[in-house]
């Protein structure tokens, strides 16, 4: 069984695609092939087979590996639901909640979950790819590091360190990365991935070689910068506001379609817009401000991890009274999970936020009410006559007024999701897909 660990000089350097990258490699030369993140903290997840979450990258990578994804796949899952807090989520299951300085005293116990599921993993698998988190150079945290340098040494890992050679500075932060890890780390470290590089290799080879002079250790590759690679998001830095997303084919007619989507503070599963942005024609745009609405087509409202402060914000920039005169316009809206829950007329939650009771946006009859447990689930139906799967994770719970007409009917015949005429919205995330 071989193990190793792909850390990242930064959040974004392509640590999640080259796992993904490794698995598929390895898999397609016939290996049982694993990815692993030990502990992970983003609110793009996905629900396992199992009825367990996990961050969506590991289920990515998953499936580059030809192998279903498992809560083992990524044990630790930290979901912040404000600048200080977090859910906690422990081999699938929420494990309450923590802030930055309470969630240190749970590192010594939560090391132990890590290292024994790993162990577990090596132990099924030919190899495990393991993925870091941020960065192994973060020495304000590594005395309870748990996800780098700490899983290294207590998992006796190779360590790859990867950097993003396109915003510049990638050797420096290759050398000050090493630097800044005491001996033992450092003896870990086995050498560097450049990546996102674009432009004639022999401009960057005499930079490679004296930055083996320097370390005395090398670079194992070049990973050239493909513009054609869109795979799932892990984190909100991928999330530009204003920027399309994607590469959007031109239309198959003469006109595009033009979505606007609130790039939430704490938006969650956002992955659900790039359904859309996959179709020719479809120009998919993260927004912060109400004038971004007036020529717009749809608006979707996304996934939030905090439903009730996220609309606050909505209410702050102006954007709640754009969505709102969109659709008094006529034109389109759709909530999806958090962005459903917004469509409200009042919401309670005492769970996600503590904010108690709020009005919300009353675009949809319905109200929510917050549970302290989460619905996760694979469900399958029927929306506008055709078969859809999707996945919930989410903690509200909707009760109609009256008789609303339902988006989705599952295939228990259960309403789900409501839609009142250019208004609708769901629960399940994926429906697009």
């Amino acid at each position: 069984m071989h193990s190793l660990l792909v850390a990242g000089t930064t959040s974004d350097a392509g640590k999640s695609v080259l796992v993904a990258a490794l698995c598929r490699w390895l898999a397609r030369r016939g290996a049982r092939v694993a990815p692993f993140k030990a502990q992970n903290m983003s609110n793009n997840s996905v629900v396992t087979a199992s009825g367990g979450e996990i961050g969506r990258a590991q289920a990515v990578q998953a499936a580059a590996a030809g192998v279903e994804p498992d809560v083992r796949f990524n044990p630790v899952l930290l979901k912040p639901g404000s600048d200080r807090s977090s859910q906690v989520v422990v081999l699938g299951r929420v494990d309450g909640t923590t802030t930055a300085l309470s969630y240190r005293q749970r590192k010594a116990e939560l090391l132990h979950t890590v290292t024994e599921t790993l162990d577990g993993l090596r132990a099924e698998y030919d190899y495990v790819i393991c993925e870091g988190a941020g960065s192994p150079a973060e020495i304000n945290l590594r005395e309870h590091d748990i996800a780098n340098m700490g899983l290294a040494r207590a998992a006796g890992l190779p360590v790859l360190v990867v950097g993003d050679i396109d915003r510049g500075g990638v050797f420096a932060q290759f050398f000050g990365t090493l630097a800044l890890l005491d001996p033992a780390d450092q003896a870990l470290v086995s050498g560097f991935v450049v990546n996102k590089f674009r432009g004639e290799r022999e401009l960057l080879s005499p930079g490679l070689e004296r930055l083996r002079q320097l370390t005395g250790r090398r670079v194992h590759g070049v990973l050239p910068w493909d513009e054609e690679l869109w795979l799932d998001a892990e984190d909100s830095l991928s999330y530009v506001a204003d920027g399309v997303v994607g590469r959007p084919a031109p239309p198959r007619g003469s006109q595009w379609l033009r979505v606007a989507v609130p790039r939430l503070p704490r938006i969650s599963n956002a992955t659900d817009v790039e359904a859309l942005a996959a179709e020719p024609g479809v120009s998919v745009r993260f927004v912060t401000e109400p004038s971004r609405l007036t020529d717009t087509d749809l608006v979707v409202l996304p996934g939030s991890k905090s439903t009730v402060a996220d609309l606050e914000w909505l209410r702050e920039t102006g954007l709640a009274e754009a969505v709102l005169a969109h659709a008094a316009s006529g034109r389109p809206v759709v909530g999806i999970c958090g962005g459903y829950q917004m469509l409200a007329g009042r919401i309670v939650d005492h769970v996600e936020s503590a904010g108690g009771e709020v009005r919300g946006l009353g675009l949809l009859d319905f109200d929510v009410e917050f549970a302290a447990e989460k619905t996760l689930g694979n469900p399958v139906g029927t929306a506008l006559e055709h078969p859809v799967t999707g996945y919930e994770i989410h903690h509200g719970r909707v009760r109609r007024r009256g008789d609303v007409p339902a988006l989705v009917r599952s295939a228990q015949d259960e309403p789900e999701g409501a839609l009142q005429g250019s208004v609708a919205g769901t629960h399940w995330h994926g429906l697009f897909e």
